[in-house]
């Protein structure tokens, strides 16, 4: 038989701010068509002023740098942190206004 004892992990809370579930569409532009594909329409699953989930139709790469068509807010430079399969995370390069992010929000209720 084999026993241990653990301790779990501490994982640094990487998230600056709380999410907020949006569920608008919009769409995303992975830059080089050659690499990732064309532009394609995606869906925002949460959102903060400092990055988004998205839900695609189109795999994304972590690592890639896209741009990202928002409702009501134009186009949002983003690097993907992470994905798998047709989910990604995305950081924004500059903060979105709270203003855009509230009224992102309210248009999922």
């Amino acid at each position: 038989m084999f026993a241990a004892q653990y301790e779990p992990a501490e994982r640094e809370r990487r998230r600056r701010g709380s999410r907020a579930p949006a569920g608008v569409v919009a769409r995303v532009d992975p830059g080089d068509e050659q690499v990732l594909g064309p532009k394609t329409l995606c869906r925002v699953a949460d959102i903060t002023v400092h990055g988004c989930k998205l839900e695609t139709y189109t795999a994304l790469s972590r690592g890639a740098a896209i741009w990202l068509t928002l409702p009501g807010g134009g186009i949002v430079a983003a690097d993907v942190i992470w994905a798998d399969d047709f989910n990604a995370g995305c950081v924004f390069l500059d903060p979105l206004r709270q203003a855009l992010v509230d009224r992102l929000a309210k248009l999922h209720r």
